[in-house]
């Protein structure tokens, strides 16, 4: 099931035609897919940065032209004859090296695009994708163990990040190639797996709103790097005509949260000076 299969299948269960996920999971990955519903996909702007925490194994031995298992082998397996050097330490020593900023190449298996056509689709027809390197930077990446030719490791890396190019340049670098076998995403920002609920949980809410709207985040726990401000209807009024307008909020964050009441998200506002608000994304 491809993220575009999700969202397909989420229309249909809340019968709402705005539907957009934040981050591309590919195929093969299982975990956590955020997806912003209604008049929430207004706010998918302010999520574009946001770290991924991962968990999987990287089989070592041959590479393939996705650089995951779905790939065709990019040559034999050498893992009979690198298993006797390949071992738990040797292996965390290579992957000491990623690890903070650096340059990675996409995999030509992807969705970066070139001259507006994906990456992916040039890769398919056998026509030549010349990517270019871009800067990530991997927050944390541990290799939990070794069993046979598969290593278990957990990783955090920042929104534009492949795991599976670091898979490859490990295999590369230990000189027996290598492929990501198993991903499970487990947190992608401040959404967490134990939040998460499976589409089979959610079909069994369809056609009940209220129901599905429970099992939700609560929209004072989007976007936690925001303070929330309830605003009065002077104020509410003034920022749906995209008015500036004086909020009781006095901290320094750039950009707030405004809510009618407790639950009703009505717009983010950026702080202009002091307490007066600009509003940048109005949601009703």
């Amino acid at each position: 099931m491809t993220s575009h299969d999700v969202v397909a299948h989420l229309r249909k269960i809340t019968g709402e035609k705005s539907v957009g996920h934040l981050g591309t999971l590919d195929p093969m990955a299982t975990g956590v897919l955020p997806v912003l519903i209604g008049k929430y996909t207004r706010l998918a702007q302010y999520f574009s940065t946001a770290e991924k925490t991962y968990t999987g194994t990287i089989r070592f031995g041959f590479a393939t032209d996705t650089y995951d298992a779905e790939g065709e082998a990019a040559g034999t397996d050498l893992w009979p004859q690198a298993q006797a050097a390949l071992n738990l330490d040797r292996v965390r020593a290579s992957a000491a090296r990623f690890h903070g900023e650096m340059e990675q190449m996409p995999p030509p298996f992807s969705a970066k695009k070139i001259a507006g056509t994906p990456a992916y689709k040039l890769a398919r027809q056998g026509k030549p994708v010349e990517l270019k390197a871009a800067k990530i930077c991997i927050a944390s990446f541990a290799i939990v163990g070794l069993e046979g030719p598969e290593a278990a490791f957990t990783m955090t890396i920042s929104a534009g990040g492949y795991v599976r190019s670091v898979a490859h340049e490990l295999g590369r670098d230990l000189g027996c190639g290598a492929h990501l076998s198993q991903l499970r995403r487990t947190r992608a920002g401040d959404f967490a797996e134990e939040q998460a609920h499976t589409l089979e949980e959610l079909a069994e809410l369809a056609g009940n709103a209220d129901a599905l709207e429970a099992v939700c985040i609560h929209p004072r726990n989007l976007l936690l790097e925001m303070p929330a401000v309830t605003a009065d209807a002077h104020a509410l009024g003034r920022l749906r005509n995209g008015t500036q307008t004086n909020l009781p909020e006095f901290s320094q964050a750039p950009l707030v949260k405004v809510f009618a009441g407790q639950r009703e998200l009505m717009a983010i506002a950026k702080r202009i000076a002091g307490t007066l608000f600009q509003p940048v994304a109005v949601m009703g």
